[in-house]
């Protein structure tokens, strides 16, 4: 992201283990939040149902990973948007 150049997609570990350049390599999974490095935060309006949102907030409160209901909705857009 400092050089300017686009987040890599993910891929699968045989993609990775069939490239020349990461023969003999180390394997690890690491998980990374990328949120901050899609761009700055931009506010925004939605108009969600009461009762999901009640849920989301109930989530949110109940699972200290997640701080915010904005951390929440961008995560969940983010899974839904690398299933295709």
């Amino acid at each position: 992201m400092a050089d300017g150049e686009p987040l890599p997609q993910p891929q699968s570990l045989e993609a990775h283990q069939g490239n020349p350049d990461y023969a003999g390599g180390v394997w690890a999974v690491v998980d990374f939040d990328v949120t901050p490095y899609l761009g700055k935060a931009v506010r925004f309006n939605a108009t969600l149902p009461e009762h999901l949102l009640a849920r989301i907030d109930a989530y949110v409160r109940n699972h200290p990973a997640q701080k915010s209901r904005s951390g929440f909705l961008a995560e969940a857009s983010l899974k839904m948007l690398q299933q295709g």
